[in-house]
């Protein structure tokens, strides 16, 4: 029998959580659906512990993998990006889930190991190349909290390969989004409302693109946003 080919190491930094239901304390999480995006693509996902990057080598940690899929969660701090104050909104913040994303974001560019991040991982790339955030869209009836709606896709982008189509659904749920751009980033898609969707990085050494939605919401049912995870994986195993 023919051995199956290896699966490319799809790094995903986890997600710290206080609880949950299966656990007695704390954890760290990676969410399901993204896991399975992965898996269906013919990635191997693994979690990756978050650590502080004054005292551990991210360089040396994402050396065994072949790509990273930066996922949502909560926000990153505002002071990252050089706001002075923090609107009430702002949820979930955690230091060291900052620290270790961005730096984890900034190695993975330089060394050109191919990425895909989603929602915060978008604003993480984003903040890493010096760009800012909107800290609130505008309350509930300006957010893009459990919605799916159109956005459009630039024409000649790694978006727009990857998915085959100059229009898609996106299953949104994020209160904020890109201010301005980092240095060298392209906007690559947009909502009717203006909000930056998606951003690459031409002339990259590597495979990179992100996305303000979650693909892995109907990755499931919609070929097109499954087109996202595979096309990270097909980056991994040719970067490999």
């Amino acid at each position: 029998m023919t051995p199956a080919p290896v699966r490319p190491l799809i790094a995903i930094p986890a997600r710290f959580a206080a609880t949950t239901s299966a656990l007695r304390y704390a954890a760290e999480v990676t969410a399901r659906a993204l896991a399975e995006a992965v898996w269906r693509a013919g990635g191997e996902p693994a979690a990756v512990h978050p650590t502080d990057p004054a005292d551990t080598d991210v360089v040396a940690r994402l050396a065994r993998f072949d790509g990273v899929l930066l996922p949502g969660g909560g926000d990153v701090a505002p002071h990252r990006y050089g706001a002075a104050d923090t609107h009430g909104s702002v949820y979930d913040v955690d230091d060291l889930q900052d620290a270790f994303d961005l730096e984890v974001a900034r190695r993975a560019l330089e060394s050109g190991l191919p990425l895909l991040a989603i929602c915060r991982g978008l604003q993480v790339v984003n903040v890493c190349l010096g760009g800012t955030l909107q800290q609130d869209m505008g309350g509930p009836e300006h957010e893009h909290r459990n919605v799916v709606h159109p956005v459009s896709i630039a024409r000649g982008t790694l978006l727009e390969r990857a998915l085959g189509a100059e229009k898609a659904e996106a299953s949104c749920y994020h209160h904020q989004r890109v201010d301005r751009p980092g240095t060298g980033l392209a906007v690559t898609a947009t909502a009717a409302d203006g909000t930056i969707e998606g951003l690459e990085l031409p002339g990259a050494g590597g495979w990179f693109t992100a996305v303000q939605w979650h693909p892995e919401d109907t990755a499931h049912r919609d070929p097109a946003q499954q087109a996202l995870f595979d096309a990270l994986v097909r980056a991994a195993r040719t970067h490999r």
